[in-house]
């Protein structure tokens, strides 16, 4: 659990059922105070490993320990987008060495789904198919599009529903277009910057999460309990359905020091690098500058010179300071000329300036309302049963009392209409379920889990 200035977050990953490691790794790395949520920003990351069982989890590990560190060393403020930008390349690359040169991790690669939280607002660096999603009020958006075949198949057949390309014949859920690694170049997208409202919620997760449960659930725990509560809760479901893929997520609540607010003139953001160009062109007024400076100095060492009298020792130091401020100035004209005549064309360098004009990438890419419904609490009270009986296949007599009691508990509040206890109450089955997991007691039964 983390908080700095009034955003709020927390982290939870969990190995899941069928897995015997996990290659999934996290990182939230806060902003600590005005001045560095202004530069920097709030950065967090979900990456979800592929590949042997040791080059999944090292290219994942990879992705959230060198980005940041890049992301930093690149002076963000000048351009956030840029620096995420080219800080997941640079860690494309670290990654993809990594699987050439040992063979230990060939073919080894990570999904990468990065968010960084600033005054202008969010914005987003994402290949894979995890996810993030902003959830507002009653409604949840995902904000990043899963580079899956799933998704590409759906998108071709132009149906607008990625859940039915994902139910289309034939059509594997678990193959990924793009990744981190198996490429020396990437191919990603950004998106933002989205203005930043206060309470609103953003949830970066792996599949091991939305591929077990519907954007709806998600947002109803999410927004419906306190952010380490809904952690659990999350991570809960997924084990009552099987969790047959490591599970990661994070969530972010922003404060009112996290509203977005636009300067009056905003500083643009380059979304290129122009490799030095723009220095180049400031390069020979740097030197007219210094050419005017150390004039100036010469004409006045030189007046000093010649009215000190008959301090020698004065004359000559005076003397020797005008001849050196002289030989600079002429040094500096030589500078300015080469500089003019070795300049190159500008490039025209793509800009974007938060708060006019378009945002970045085509979010929200999917959007669908999260009110509470019986029907939506009906499928996981569904899912809590057939964990109940999971618990008491293994004689676990006093944690299947406990979910049973629930389960009733939450039926009786769907019944009355009072989702707010009918989602206390989902809670404490599923932490109930959740932490017998944790305890290794279930041993008795395949996990198939339950939707």
């Amino acid at each position: 659990m983390g908080q700095g200035n009034t955003l709020q977050y927390h982290v939870r990953s969990h190995v899941g059922r069928r897995r015997s490691n996990n290659q999934d790794s996290a990182v939230a790395v806060p902003a600590e105070s005005s001045i560095t949520f202004r530069k920097h920003g709030w950065l967090f990351i979900v990456a979800d490993g592929m590949g042997a069982h040791a080059g999944g989890r090292e290219a994942s590990e990879i992705a959230v320990t060198r980005i940041p560190k890049i992301y930093s060393e690149l002076k963000p403020e000048s351009s956030p987008p840029l620096a995420l930008s080219l800080s997941l390349s640079q860690a494309n690359k670290e990654i993809h060495s990594k699987g050439e040169n040992d063979p230990a991790y060939k073919g080894m690669g990570t999904t990468c789904s990065a968010m960084v939280v600033l005054p202008q607002g969010v914005v987003l660096g994402h290949v894979g198919d995890s996810r993030i999603y902003r959830i507002r009020k009653n409604a949840i958006e995902q904000l990043s599009r899963d580079h899956s075949l799933a998704w590409e198949v759906a998108a071709a057949s132009g149906q607008n529903e990625v859940k039915q390309g994902a139910n289309l014949p034939s059509v594997p859920k678990n193959i990924i277009t793009r990744s981190m690694g198996p490429h020396s170049d990437l191919d990603l997208d950004l998106e933002g910057p989205f203005p930043v409202e206060q309470n609103d919620l953003f949830v970066l997760c792996s599949d091991g999460l939305s591929g077990t449960m519907s954007d709806e659930e998600i947002a109803i725990f999410a927004s419906g309990l306190s952010l380490q509560d809904a952690t659990t809760a999350l991570v809960g479901l997924a084990l009552v359905r099987g969790a047959p893929d490591n599970t990661t997520v994070i969530l972010v609540k922003a404060g009112p020091q996290e509203v977005t607010q636009y300067a009056k003139r905003e500083h643009s953001w380059p979304l290129e690098d122009d490799g030095g160009n723009r220095a180049s062109h400031r390069r020979p007024w740097i030197f007219l500058g210094i050419t005017a400076i150390s004039f100036f100095l010469c004409l006045a060492s030189y007046s000093a010179y010649q009215s000190a009298g008959t301090d020698e020792f004065l004359r000559r130091t005076f003397l020797a300071v005008s001849i050196i401020m002289m030989g600079l100035s002429l040094g500096s004209v030589f500078g300015s000329f080469f500089s003019f005549a070795l300049i190159k064309p500008r490039r025209k360098i793509k800009m974007i300036t938060p708060g006019r004009g378009p945002l970045l990438g085509r979010a929200p890419y999917r959007h669908y309302d999260s009110s509470p419904t019986r029907k939506l609490f009906d499928r996981i009270i569904r899912s809590l049963h057939h964990a109940e009986g999971e618990l008491a296949d293994n004689d676990l007599v006093e944690e299947s009392h406990s979910l049973n009691q629930s389960i009733q508990d939450s039926k009786n509040a769907v019944q009355a209409g009072d989702f707010s206890l009918a989602t206390q109450a989902v809670f404490n089955g599923l932490k109930t379920f959740h932490d017998t997991i944790n305890s290794d007691r279930l041993t008795k039964t395949e996990p198939n889990g339950s939707a």
